[in-house]
């Protein structure tokens, strides 16, 4: 017998405007001001309509929204951190990440996510038609962020924007996620923790560098902080060894944080040439996506920031936004990750 062809799977039907009025019990034309923000609707019914829509997966049909909204879908993704280099972030692990999971999650919502040069509204970028703009990690006075306020541009940044009207914002605890690691290296036995951060001033890093100061004094600690004044594994690389040689007169670390971007496994060749044995006479912790993490010899304890499930709370409340019509100032933590593995484990 000859086997019967198979059937393509079928794509689920679209969920219509006339579906979701069905499932609210309310009209089509209020459910329609509803989800656009139009109208002189009570919170209660307007709540209602976004709710059913939300249950039911309901997507715009873009073709018709663009043309009833003046919109183009399109949501501009800067990184503040590395203005100076403004391509350079897609070769950090962290940022390709929450680059790519913002795109692809942006995209199956309707939008396609245009990559821009940091700094103000340049020339380049500054006519594009965009419905909204992602500023990822800002560092402190970056006058993009006042620039796209200022232009009425919805802002989807950390929580340096918090309260302002225009801007929305999803963050991580750099604190309560600093001091959790700290606290995993004292229990380990660390006495002498020293931590490396980037020259950057994003609201991460000041963060970070308050917990640790704070952490230190409050356990009767010394401070061992080092900056990389320049990213990519070469600078972080020379700051780790100086650090490792005790700088400055200081005593030689018995812990390292890692806190700016460096390849796992060159942090611990420069462990090596400093003369430790990691985790013997050293305890390494790195703030890092970085798959070959696990792969190490020791395997490398790593601090997630979790930049998917930023990426994907940040879209949601592009959503929230453009979509559904939210524009109160709104913002959400997403929880770090402290993956411990055998080189922050003291013998």
């Amino acid at each position: 017998m000859t086997e019967a062809p198979r059937r393509a799977a079928q794509p689920a039907p679209r969920v219509r405007l006339v579906d979701v009025a069905r499932e609210a019990g309310l009209s089509k034309t209020t459910v329609s001001a509803a989800l656009n923000g139009t109208g002189r609707l009570s919170p209660a019914v307007r709540e209602k309509a976004r709710e059913a829509a939300r249950r039911m997966g309901y997507r715009p049909n873009a073709t018709a929204r663009q043309l009833r909204a003046g919109r183009a879908r399109l949501i501009g993704y800067v990184v503040g951190e590395l203005a100076h280099a403004p391509w350079t972030f897609l070769e950090s692990p962290y940022f390709a990440r929450l680059t790519g999971t913002t795109a692809a999650t942006a995209l199956e919502r309707g939008y396609a996510v245009v990559l821009l040069p940091a700094g103000s509204l340049q020339g380049e970028w500054a006519d594009l038609p965009l419905d909204a703009v992602v500023v990822a990690d800002p560092v402190a006075g970056d006058r993009v962020v006042n620039d796209l306020i200022a232009a009425r541009i919805p802002v989807f940044s950390d929580r340096s924007v918090e309260g302002r009207e225009g801007a929305h914002w999803v963050d991580v605890d750099a604190e309560a996620a600093t001091i959790g690691t700290l606290d995993h290296l004292l229990a380990q036995g660390a006495r002498r923790p020293a931590i490396v951060l980037p020259g950057s001033a994003t609201r991460f890093h000041r963060g970070v560098l308050s917990a640790y100061q704070h952490w230190c004094a409050r356990h009767g600690l010394p401070e061992c902080v080092a900056r990389a004044e320049a990213p990519g594994n070469g600078p972080v690389v020379e700051v780790i060894e100086s650090a490792l040689a005790g700088a400055d007169g200081g005593q030689r670390p018995d812990a390292l944080l890692v806190v700016a971007e460096a390849s796992p496994p060159l942090v611990l060749d420069a462990a090596r040439r400093s003369g430790y044995r990691v985790p013997d006479d050293l305890l390494v912790v790195c703030v890092s996506e970085d798959v070959t993490a696990e792969h190490c010899e020791p395997p490398v304890t790593t601090l997630s920031l979790q930049p998917a499930e930023v990426a994907q709370a940040g879209v949601e409340l592009l959503m929230n936004v453009l979509e559904l019509g939210n524009a109160e100032p709104s913002g959400t933590l997403v929880p770090t990750r402290l993956e411990v593995r055998q080189s922050s484990l003291g013998t």
